[in-house]
């Protein structure tokens, strides 16, 4: 699986930017695909993630820093997640990475498959 992600840019504190990840693949729909952020200094953190749970049905998953202003999605016939990011602060400011991976939920070492990150930097 490879994963590109883009969207990424400079926005001022307040603002929302939304992050795409296409994925190569044929059975992209069957993978939990997450969202990660690295900032300066620190850890690669969990941001979100939706997981296939069968069927049609998938669950999201969020870091309590973006509940309520991040939403992910994604879609299958284009093998692609978003991540809408809305409210941005400056402590949103990160290269933001998106993953892959069978069973993966929020532990970054869960997933197999990584895109090569875009930057989003939130100004005050």
């Amino acid at each position: 699986v490879q994963l590109q992600a883009s969207g990424g840019g400079l926005v001022q504190a307040g603002g929302s930017l939304r992050l795409a990840c296409a994925a190569s693949g044929r059975t992209f729909s069957r993978y939990t695909m997450g969202w990660f952020r690295q900032a300066p200094g620190k850890e690669r953190a969990f941001v979100a993630a939706t997981r296939w749970s069968g069927g049609s049905v998938y669950y999201a998953d969020y870091a309590d820093s973006v509940k309520g202003r991040f939403t992910i999605s994604r879609d299958n016939a284009k093998n692609s997640v978003y991540l809408q990011m809305e409210s941005l602060t400056p402590e949103d400011t990160a290269v933001y990475y998106c993953a892959a991976a069978f069973g993966g939920s929020v532990i970054a070492s869960e997933y197999d498959y990584w895109g090569q990150g875009t930057q989003v930097t939130v100004s005050s």
